[in-house]
């Protein structure tokens, strides 16, 4: 009985034969490129590659060469203001338009339109348009001294102590409105007798979104989260468009980094190891997120 019930059943390797087969490219694309490229790179991390990739191994050199460079100090430390006030910024922002959106404003398409429409431009033309608007000669600056005060002061890409702001501010206006969009999608997901019970119940509104309606949220929230942090650690375009790094070093971030020495100063081995410490600082933040987010969870 036992046999037949068996031979009864599908084989489950061939259950889904259809979504297995079209899915082997995408496995395939990972494996080898993704991984083997990541695996690779690591490897030639440990060697002393110049122009081209080459087996002599130096050990630990390039990354205490890396650890040692102004230059990557300097990157790192621009990337974490950048990053912390990204997140921060960008949340907040997001999640205020979105709930003042889902008042069921006239015209609520034509604002949401206008708030999304800089996502839809590239980063070289924000960088190029930001980097105008902040020129001091021709920018607000210039503008605001024409009306009068003629002391103002603001030219945050000309002076190498507040440059990574002004290209926060550049990335905030481009992002913003995407993650509006979602906090807004999160929002309109909402039951509506969540809010009436709210409203007879006496509870003021900001409460409601604090305690009842932001961790009712908490997947739309990991997804924008998600978003973010990785436009926050592949930044690059920016930078070259407003700034090229400058002024001096003062606004450079780990991919401009690891373009440079691999693609301009020809250390191939020196950008190995640059791209293998992003990785690893990625990996240290996503890996624990995601073991607890999905392994760690004990299924019912």
């Amino acid at each position: 009985m036992t046999g037949q019930a068996n031979a009864g059943r599908p084989n489950q390797l061939l259950r889904n034969l259809q979504s297995k087969i079209a899915s082997i490219p995408m496995i395939l694309t990972a494996v080898v490129i993704f991984l083997g490229g990541t695996l690779w790179t690591v490897f030639y991390s440990f060697t002393n590659s110049k122009l081209l990739p080459r087996l002599t191994f130096v050990g630990l050199d390039q990354y205490e060469r890396l650890w040692a460079a102004p230059r990557w100090l300097i990157s790192i430390q621009n990337l974490a203001i950048y990053g912390i006030f990204s997140l921060i910024f960008s949340l907040v922002i997001g999640f205020l338009l979105a709930a003042l959106m889902d008042q069921k404003i006239r015209f609520e398409n034509t604002f949401r339109t206008i708030f999304l429409y800089p996502f839809a431009l590239s980063f070289i033309v924000t960088g190029l348009v930001w980097q105008w608007i902040l020129n001091p000669e021709f920018g607000i600056q210039s503008v605001v001294r024409s009306l009068g005060w003629s002391t103002f002061a603001f030219d945050p890409l000309y002076n190498p102590s507040i440059v990574i702001y002004g290209i926060l501010i550049a990335a905030l206006w481009q992002g913003t409105g995407l993650v509006m969009c979602l906090m807004l999608a999160g929002l309109r997901g909402i039951d509506e007798d969540i809010w009436k019970a709210s409203r007879v119940d006496g509870i003021p509104m900001w409460k409601t979104y604090l305690f009842i309606v932001i961790p009712m949220m908490r997947a739309v929230f990991i997804t924008t989260l998600v978003i973010i942090a990785s436009g926050i650690v592949r930044v690059y375009d920016l930078v070259v468009a407003q700034t090229s790094g400058g002024p001096g070093i003062a606004s450079e971030v780990p991919a401009k980094y690891v373009y440079d020495y691999m693609f301009q100063a020809q250390n191939l081995g020196q950008g190995f190891a640059a791209s293998t410490m992003m990785l690893l600082t990625v990996a240290i933040i996503v890996v624990p997120w995601a073991y607890l987010e999905f392994g760690g969870r004990k299924r019912g």
